[in-house]
């Protein structure tokens, strides 16, 4: 074989042509030299390609429906698939949310197109920016917009995002932090804000939340509490009253009191409430809100319907605010955000919040649809 590729070189028998010298083993040596090299260059380069390759891939939740149904998957994705924006996020954090939960199951008709990426949190870093809003390197944070529903969301290790849907993430927070507040802590802090513009002080009476054990019942119990309001918790999990004392609440009710359907009127009882349930419970809170109070209502985990009475509001005065985080105004975002900073403890965000990597998110959404799971679900999209 050796006898054979020196040939080939020029180094065997063969006759060669009229005045061709005979090569030297240093010529034969420089030979394998620049073939060894070439080998080594054009390997480099397959590498090299296959490096930029990879480096255009990500992780994402993708959720698709089609004729074989309803399907969702942790997959790779490139990122050339990225929806339309003017901003590109290295996605560094995201949350678990009620309306997460719901898309990435299937239980409602959350996710308007397909392919989606759910998700409407998210936190991280502009990897790419076309606006001079925003440049490489900013720390960023979204909430809302229809991210997750009709836009590619935060459940993915990447987004590509319209500008004015972000803020800067507050100097105070990390991006986990951020998450670990998320849309919940956001609604939770509207929802005060609705209750102070409408002249509310702690001096006015008891506050009642609903849906304590969740996400934003969590953090209005700890933003009332902080704020020196005497809060009411109402939840279906009264065995964690501890945890719901060690955010502030000064009593803790079953939420039986309240599920089923109720009177027009009842006693006065508190004078203001923050409520992410619905259904009963929401009309059942009315009918209990002192003259003149407020309630700020912000879900719908018991359901969309108001199975309630004008009494309240045309007897008493009652004012329903409702809250919306999805569309809000920037300014209003900015403002939630820096109460967020100066009125919520961030030491009690480990007792609200748990952290998981994207790969537990599938599973762990339809524990969070049955009440399974207290307060949040930070996602940590590198693992």
């Amino acid at each position: 074989m050796g006898r054979v590729f020196l040939d080939r070189l020029g180094r065997g028998g063969a006759p060669r042509p009229a005045g061709q010298k005979r090569h030297t083993a240093e010529h034969v040596h420089c030979r394998l030299s620049s073939w060894f090299a070439a080998m080594t260059f054009s390997s480099g380069l397959f590498k090299d390609d296959q490096s930029k390759l990879e480096a255009h891939m990500f992780k994402g939740i993708l959720i698709d429906k089609d004729e074989a149904g309803y399907r969702v998957n942790l997959t790779d994705i490139d990122e050339a698939q990225l929806p339309a924006g003017d901003v590109t996020i290295n996605v560094s954090h995201s949350t678990l949310n009620y309306k997460d939960a719901l898309a990435i199951t299937g239980q409602s008709p959350i996710v308007r197109s397909f392919p989606m990426v759910p998700g409407i949190d998210l936190a991280g870093t502009v990897q790419a920016s076309d606006t001079p809003e925003y440049k490489v390197g900013d720390k960023v944070l979204l909430n809302g917009w229809g991210v997750g529903e009709g836009h590619w969301g935060g459940l993915a290790q990447k987004a590509r995002l319209k500008s004015e849907w972000l803020i800067p993430l507050p100097d105070a927070s990390t991006p986990a932090q951020a998450m670990a507040i998320g849309t919940a802590g956001y609604t939770a802090m509207l929802s005060v804000l609705a209750l102070e513009k409408h002249g509310l002080t702690p001096d006015h009476g008891d506050v009642m939340v609903t849906g304590a054990n969740g996400g934003v019942g969590s953090f209005a119990i700890a933003i009332l509490a902080r704020l020196g309001y005497r809060v009411i918790a109402s939840t279906g999990r009264v065995s964690q009253s501890e945890y719901l004392h060690q955010l502030g609440a000064a009593q803790v009710v079953d939420r039986a009191t309240l599920s089923q359907p109720g009177r027009p009127l009842v006693k006065e009882q508190w004078a203001a409430a923050i409520d992410s349930v619905g259904s009963h419970t929401l009309a059942n809170v009315c009918a209990g809100i002192r003259y003149r109070g407020v309630v700020a209502a912000c879900g719908l985990a018991q359901g969309m319907e108001f199975p309630g009475s004008v009494a309240p509001f045309i007897l008493r005065g009652v004012t329903l605010a409702g809250i919306d985080s999805v569309t809000r105004p920037r300014a209003d975002r900015l403002e939630a955000w820096s109460r967020l900073a100066s009125d919520l403890d961030l030491a009690l965000l480990p007792l609200i919040s748990r952290e998981v990597g994207l790969s537990e998110v599938i599973d762990i959404a339809p524990q969070l649809i049955a009440g399974q799971i207290r307060g949040r679900v930070v996602v940590d999209t590198g693992r």
